[in-house]
């Protein structure tokens, strides 16, 4: 496990200024905005919290989480399912125990289990991330073919031009542009043929490498 000084690059005996100096270097080298990733600027930040918090000294626990594990902990974490396996179960979308019953069903992990969502990243990055290959077409908010049904947390969706306020009412976002707003949440993702989704989906072709489970 890295400590707070690896993830700064700095001694263990670095003053305050030193460690400030090098918390901006870092911020600056781990940006994604300058070709870093989400994760090691996330990282970058949460060893300089520590040490704000008196990582080294006497008095801070021993028995403290590491930066990693901290990291993993504060990141929001996804249960998903794929809506496509829910008529081989006899499942509803709406069934009060539809999670716990995919949980006790052995699953295959494309089509059930947990991810973890990172800042500045969107669901559908989060299960690319994880080599899923979950439906879009337009990655910008213009079309249902991403779509997911929220059953459980909260999801920030910046825009919408397609979904009615019906459909928000009833938990459906789109992945391609929402993130988790909450630690749990729970998602059946590949939604797009229900009722109403289905007549705002794009031809997947439209868009190069978009992919579509039709």
């Amino acid at each position: 496990m890295s400590s707070p000084f690896d993830i700064l690059g700095v001694d263990s005996d670095a003053d305050d200024a030193e460690i400030v100096e090098a918390y901006r270097r870092r911020v600056k080298e781990t940006h994604p905005d300058v070709g870093g990733s989400a994760r090691e600027f996330q990282l970058v930040q949460t060893a300089y919290e520590q040490l704000q918090e008196g990582y080294g000294t006497e008095e801070y626990d021993a028995e403290h989480e590491s930066v990693e594990e901290r990291y993993r902990r504060e990141q929001p974490r996804v249960e998903y399912l794929n809506y496509e396996i829910l008529d081989d179960y006899g499942w509803e979308l709406d069934d009060d125990d539809l999670f716990r019953k995919a949980s006790d069903a052995g699953l295959d992990s494309a089509d059930y289990g947990r991810l973890e969502v990172e800042p500045h990243e969107s669901l559908l990055e989060a299960a690319e991330d994880c080599g899923f290959e979950w439906p879009f077409a337009c990655r910008g908010g213009a079309c249902a073919n991403c779509a997911v049904a929220l059953v459980e947390g909260e999801m920030e969706m910046p825009a919408n031009h397609v979904l009615s306020s019906n459909m928000v009412d009833r938990g459906f976002r789109l992945s391609c542009i929402s993130a988790p707003t909450t630690d749990e949440m729970r998602v059946v993702y590949n939604v797009k043929h229900l009722p109403g989704l289905d007549e705002l989906r794009l031809p997947p072709q439209q868009f190069g490498q978009a992919h579509s489970d039709d």
